[in-house]
Order: C-alpha cells, then sequence, then structure tokens
C-alpha cells in the first residue's frame, strides 16, 4: 500500500527540488529524515515536513482503518518536483529597457511504501534496475577479409 502527501506551489525551481529529493529515494525513512536534517538546502526543510506528513497518514490509515502497517519498515517509494505555474517578472534594465524573467514554481509529491518481509520489496523498480534477462545469445564470429596492402608511389621527377 502506498501513502502520499503533496505540497503545491512552492516558491522554488523544480530543479533544485529534485536534486535533494534524488537524495532520498529508495531510502528508508528514518535514513530520509536524517539525510535532510542535515542537508544545507534550503528546500530540505518543506520535503522534511512532506515526508513527516506522509508519515502521519501512514500512521492515520493504520490507527483508524485498521490497515496493518508497520512504521519501521516505509521507505519512499517514489519522490516527484513538477512544474507550477510559471510568474513572470520585469526588472529595469539601463536606457530606458527592461529585462524580463521567471519565478519558478513547483509542485512536490512524495509516495511511501512498505517493504516485503525479506526486506528486499520493490526496491528494484524504484532504482531503476530491471530483473535480469535471459543471456543473449552469443553472436556468430565473422571471418574477416584481409586488407590490400596499398603500394607506394613512386617519387615525382623534378
Amino acid at each position: 500500500m502506498e501513502f502520499r502527501a503533496q505540497t503545491r506551489f512552492v516558491r522554488v525551481s523544480p530543479q533544485k527540488a529534485r536534486l535533494v529529493l534524488n537524495q532520498i529515494k529508495g531510502q528508508r525513512v528514518e535514513n530520509a529524515l536524517n539525510t535532510l536534517t542535515f542537508s544545507k538546502k534550503r528546500i530540505a526543510g518543506k520535503i522534511e515536513k512532506l515526508v513527516r506528513s506522509a508519515v502521519e497518514n501512514a500512521n492515520y490509515l493504520s490507527t483508524e482503518k485498521n490497515i496493518d502497517v508497520d512504521l519501521d519498515n516505509l521507505y519512499v517509494k517514489y519522490a516527484v518536483a513538477n512544474d507550477g505555474p510559471r510568474m513572470k517578472r520585469i526588472r529595469p534594465a539601463p536606457m530606458g529597457r527592461a529585462y524580463r524573467y521567471v519565478r519558478r514554481i513547483a509542485h512536490i509529491e512524495i509516495a511511501l511504501a512498505e517493504r516485503g518481509k525479506n526486506g528486499a520489496g520493490d526496491l528494484a523498480t524504484v532504482v531503476g534496475e530491471e530483473k535480469a534477462a535471459a543471456p543473449a545469445p552469443a553472436k556468430k564470429k565473422r571471418a574477416v577479409a584481409k586488407k590490400k596492402s596499398v603500394a607506394k608511389k613512386a617519387a615525382a621527377k623534378k
């Protein structure tokens, strides 16, 4: 089961948020919170609050809805930062001109899931590893044709 939390209209560019989110993908919740606590990025505090919200969502479902959830086995299944609306701004420039610039906004979403009993869970799909497929058939060796030697040119007479 998945436990989600999202925050919208965060005043940070999605690219900067993804830098922090990529650090916590696939980690246990406890390790992810430690990583966010000691991160120097400004957005890390808001992401930490979001992870704690997802944990509380899981806690709520385990107590109120009688769903069996082990909070110690939760890990960050996916974490994404999508583009929000962009605010167009104008900055004064020399000689009466104006420069336009854009303030970016992000929508951040985090999902937690519970690891399996053996601890292996869905980590392979999170990290992007695929199950090992059957080995490819061996390629046939082709005979290599010998190259013809190039004849040396005679020196030109002067």
